[in-house]
């Protein structure tokens, strides 16, 4: 019998209706061959990444990229080691960015591996500040957002590995920067160690109070990440010829309703105010990813600009990082360590 690996990985079991809950999940154990499989490589999982996108990616219907069906490994971005090799590109030992998703062990075409650097910045950055997230913030404010000195911009789930990112990409290029984030830590983080201009707690009663205050001027730009009942907030302080990249919405992935974006009233604000409301998806500027590393390796490196992780270990813990994330507990990039 060929000698075989152990392969741990985790599956979508059923649909979730609303937030998931731990038995829409799986875990399998399989002894998969400790060869690597022909034009492929075999991979040792040094870390994978949690991503609130993978909610979408359970419900059935039309998206931007193909359902996830049951029984399906959980997908997403990972970091790993090569175990062994059967393509020219790779050899045992390095270090490649590969979609093999929540799995240790995973077998895989080496087509669309990528390799890192281990000696220019910690391997795990490749899933956050220098990875999908990072290029994110970076594509989308300057594509979209298109900031300028002196204007306002806003950015919601400020803490969180997008939502930081814009913030710090935003003060460099000279805008006055609000972030919104839940609760005392996550805004002092962004305030005190990331230099926003402004930290705004979403979950204080007062909160579209206090965002008026922090925009005196109107706003300019909006980095949504969110929406909900934080759009509904914002959208009347937008400026004429405001700018709204639409990143993600968080509060109604799991069904939560809320936010008037398709409302009547929102859609005049769009035509009196001539506001620039554009959704995007981080691939729709792939052809900028040698500007993004060079400038968001040169800002890391320089520390104009800084990053947070949140490593959770284990992957028998997977599921229960997840749902903290969907519900708003993480701070910083989320991350397991299987």
């Amino acid at each position: 019998m060929a000698e075989t690996i152990l392969n741990r990985r985790i599956v979508m079991a059923s649909r979730p209706t609303g937030m998931p809950a731990p038995d829409n999940f799986r875990m399998e154990e399989v002894e998969e061959p400790r060869a690597a499989p022909e034009g492929g490589v075999l991979l040792k999982t040094l870390f994978f990444s949690l991503d609130p996108y993978m909610r979408g990616r359970m419900d059935a219907g039309p998206s931007y990229a193909q359902a996830l069906e049951p029984g399906g490994v959980m997908e997403g971005g990972s970091v790993c080691e090569v175990l062994a090799s059967r393509d020219a590109t790779f050899k045992p030992g390095d270090i490649v960015l590969a979609g093999t998703g929540w799995q240790t062990h995973p077998r895989a075409s080496a087509k669309g591996l990528r390799k890192i650097d281990p000696t220019l910045a910690p391997v795990s950055t490749a899933l956050g500040i220098l990875g999908m997230p990072g290029m994110t913030a970076y594509t989308g404010l300057l594509n979209i957002g298109a900031p300028k000195p002196g204007e306002t911009l806003v950015v919601a789930a400020a803490s969180g590995a997008v939502g930081a990112a814009v913030g710090q990409i935003g003060r460099i290029k000279g805008c006055r920067v609000v972030g919104i984030a839940g609760g005392p830590e996550k805004t002092r983080y962004i305030r005190e160690e990331l230099g926003f201009d402004v930290a705004l707690d979403h979950r204080a009663g007062d909160f579209g109070d206090q965002l008026k205050a922090a925009c005196p001027s109107g706003i300019d730009i909006y980095f949504e990440n969110v929406g909900g009942q934080v759009w509904d907030l914002v959208r009347p302080l937008l400026n004429n010829f405001a700018r709204v990249p639409v990143c993600g919405l968080i509060a109604q992935y799991n069904g939560v309703e809320g936010g008037g974006a398709g409302s009547s009233v929102a859609l005049r604000s769009v035509l009196v105010k001539r506001l620039r409301i554009q959704g995007f998806i981080v691939s729709d500027f792939a052809a900028q990813r040698e500007d993004f590393l060079r400038d968001m390796g040169g800002w890391v490196a320089s520390g104009e600009v800084k990053y947070r992780e949140d490593v959770v270990e284990g992957i028998d813990n997977t599921v229960p990082a997840f749902i903290g994330l969907l519900q708003g507990r993480n701070f910083g990039k989320l991350l397991i360590r299987p």
